[in-house]
């Protein structure tokens, strides 16, 4: 059954190449169908402010990756955490929903994961919008020297990737950064991603998938030239 809130956003699930995948969805289904992707350490629940503006006129989908949020967190050694994974997932999702043509609004980790979706698309893509997506070497600021590292020697690296990444520290500086008013921002925020990411067995999905983000950086011309001719 389904759970309908009073923003009219309804909450659902499917079984996705086995997996669970918890997704909202609001919006008229004959309406422009938006998939929105989002980032990391998120969920669907970053776009809670958005949906409900954006139903009025459009079929809005927000998925959880898994690993993610309320969608399964299969083992690494049972479920393949790997970007091109992702993107098959969202995209068997699609097609569960019946999604022929669709629109993406990526953020972060959306990103790389939408960005295959395009390249692997069969002219069902009509519209892309980035926000904070790496898809440059620019991008990538002091913050990386700790996750580069890791991509070179993993295990030697592990300690200080998880430090740089899952740490409720790390989740701080993802909210406030250098911000010279940090009181106007809320804790719950960091504190519920880092208890989210505190869960049994998370830290070892996470850096699982963040080893594989490697093949992002890679991938960057690739786009680039993608983004260029279209």
């Amino acid at each position: 059954m389904d759970a309908f809130r009073f923003d009219g956003i309804a909450h659902r699930s499917a079984q996705i190449g086995g997996v669970n995948i918890h997704y909202q969805e609001a919006g008229d289904p004959a309406a422009p169908a938006l998939l929105l992707l989002h980032g990391f350490p998120s969920t669907a629940r970053m776009w809670d402010r958005l949906i409900p503006a954006l139903a009025p006129h459009f079929h809005v989908i927000a998925p959880d990756y898994p690993g993610f949020g309320l969608s399964d967190a299969p083992p690494p050694d049972s479920f393949e955490y790997t970007f091109d994974n992702l993107a098959k997932i969202m995209m068997a999702l699609l097609g569960h929903i019946g999604m022929d043509r669709y629109s993406l609004i990526l953020q972060d980790y959306g990103g790389p994961i939408g960005m295959r979706m395009a390249l692997a698309d069969k002219g069902r893509l009509q519209t892309i919008v980035a926000q904070n997506m790496a898809a440059y070497d620019e991008a990538l600021g002091p913050l990386w020297e700790a996750r580069k590292a890791f991509w070179a020697n993993p295990e030697a690296n592990k300690a200080a990737l998880k430090k740089n990444l899952l740490s409720l520290e790390a989740a701080r500086i993802r909210h406030i950064g250098a911000s010279p008013r940090p009181e106007l921002y809320d804790p719950n925020m960091w504190h519920d991603e880092a208890a989210m990411l505190g869960k049994p067995g998370m830290d070892e999905i996470h850096t699982t998938l963040f080893y594989d983000y490697r093949t992002n950086v890679a991938a960057y011309p690739r786009w680039q030239a993608w983004l260029r001719d279209r």
